[in-house]
């Protein structure tokens, strides 16, 4: 419990420590208008109540991201802990911010425009494809998921089909509708509700003295059932994605960068849900432990359960704080996704309306982008979820790199502290390049199949060479200044 503790203490005194350092690099200004007001158009650009934008923010990046991840990354030991704490603090949190203050500043515009600006109209071309790709997987992912579950707690006639159709209009509803009418009213409620489960556990655990079985004492080393087959760099940091850093945050912190009314409610806002997504993660993390009793006994409770972490989510909720608990479960598992799925939606037309240049205030025009966007999404659902997930989940990472790179070149072109974004940009490149080159192929998540080692320096050489070409920029850019002074 007292290291649950300390790492609890330590990611909220992050929000408040390195946050506000981070804030300062980027120098908000609370006098400097907002797209919210200088581009107002009742649909996308609408001024909300501060604590709508966070709860509707932190309801976008989080949906089960930090439940079902941290569940299954805290198999691999004590390491996941301190993986949700300092990823959070020092990439995570810090992605999300500058992506969704760096948006507010360039009037709203999606993160494809925002590479773009930064990295060159090529770079911009793949992160649009890649993006879309990314999004359309998502928005599949989650209207089968949530639509098989109703499914099972429903009549036999309303079958998965039937619910994946629900699901698909209240997206395609969401998708059109202002901002503030559908997501603006029902996401608060269910970002509340998301908060409250967590804040239940963590009270439970505290409460009534349950052992958390973090096992630091014993060490760092490895406890994932796989073994050496399962390293902990790079799988743990993947399994372990919305709980510390996910490049799809990135895709949605612009559609509240529409909505801030002022940038001083920009770390409350994106460093703050980063940050409560942390915490969900590392309260969850701990409550995988302590109710199956220790790390041997999760990974046994997952084999049997088909590594399903639903139905474990589903017992510690209904155990620990009754029917209401249960209740709260239910609609994490069903509500959650289906929030995800939405928003998901809706970028993905304000990136592709972004860059084809379709101005969407008009209630046509923006079902001429959505249509095409539901059409594709509908064929994917009948696609296996397993061939869908393995993609997924270095796709969204691997955006996280172009997110941070671009990050750094921003901030280096306004001569700010670079640095905050430039290392994890490092670690992150690294990262995702060993995962993709070591993970098995045809697994549940999809790789190259690479001996670790070789996956290793691969990963560190791709590591050395962005580097070496940001060092590069930065020296000409350095030196076209020194001109322009002379």
């Amino acid at each position: 419990m007292i290291s649950f503790l300390i790492a609890l203490v330590v990611l909220i005194g992050g929000y408040f420590i390195y946050g506000a350092f981070v804030e300062r690099v980027f120098s908000s200004d609370a006098k400097r208008l907002t797209p919210a007001s200088t581009m107002a158009d009742g649909i996308d650009y609408v001024a909300l109540p501060t604590w709508k934008v966070f709860l509707i923010q932190f309801l976008n990046i989080a949906g089960v991201g930090p439940i079902f991840g941290a569940i299954m990354g805290v198999m691999y030991g004590p390491a996941a802990f301190l993986w949700i704490v300092l990823g959070t603090i020092f990439a995570g949190a810090v992605h999300d911010f500058m992506s969704g203050m760096i948006s507010v500043r360039m009037g709203g515009k999606s993160l494809p425009e925002i590479v773009g600006s930064e990295l060159g109209n090529k770079i911009k071309m793949v992160m649009s494809v890649f993006t879309c790709v990314l999004l359309v997987m998502v928005i599949a992912v989650f209207v089968r998921t949530p639509a098989n579950l109703l499914a099972t707690l429903t009549p036999e006639h309303l079958n998965a089909t039937f619910w994946a159709v629900c699901i698909f209009l209240y997206y395609i509803l969401a998708t059109l509708l202002p901002v503030d009418k559908l997501i603006g009213n029902l996401y608060p409620v269910f970002g509340f509700a998301l908060l409250f489960m967590a804040a239940g556990i963590m009270g439970y655990m505290i409460f009534n003295g349950i052992n958390i079985p973090d096992g630091f004492s014993e060490g760092l080393f490895n406890r994932h059932p796989a073994g050496e087959a399962a390293p902990i760099f790079p799988m743990m940091c993947i399994s372990i994605a919305c709980g510390a850093i996910s490049g799809f945050h990135a895709t949605q912190s612009p559609m509240m960068a529409r909505c801030l009314k002022n940038e001083k409610y920009g770390r409350p806002v994106f460093y703050g849900a980063m940050v409560s997504e942390g915490v969900v993660a590392l309260i969850w993390a701990a409550a995988a432990i302590a109710f199956t009793g220790g790390y041997d006994k999760l990974a046994s409770y997952m084999a049997d359960n088909g590594a399903d972490a639903g139905i474990l989510v589903h017992e510690v909720c209904v155990k620990w704080l009754g029917t209401f608990g249960g209740i709260l479960a239910i609609l994490g598992v069903i509500a959650a996704p289906i929030t995800t799925g939405d928003t998901a939606m809706r970028s993905l037309r304000l990136i592709i309306a972004d860059s084809i240049g379709i101005e969407q205030k008009k209630f046509l025009k923006r079902l001429l982008v959505t249509l095409p966007i539901v059409g594709v999404s509908y064929m994917l659902i009948n696609i296996n979820f397993d061939i869908l997930w393995r993609y997924f989940a270095w796709c969204n990472q691997t955006l996280s790199i172009f997110t941070l790179w671009a990050c750094s070149v921003y901030l280096a072109r306004y001569r700010k502290a670079y640095l905050i974004t430039m290392i994890p940009a490092m670690f992150m490149t690294m990262l995702c390049v060993t995962f993709i080159c070591y993970a098995p192929l045809g697994s549940y998540v999809e790789g190259v199949g690479m001996p670790l080692a070789y996956s290793e320096v691969i990963g560190f050489i791709a590591m050395i060479v962005c580097t070496a070409f940001f060092i590069q920029w930065r020296r000409s850019l350095s030196a076209t200044s020194m001109l322009a002074e002379d």
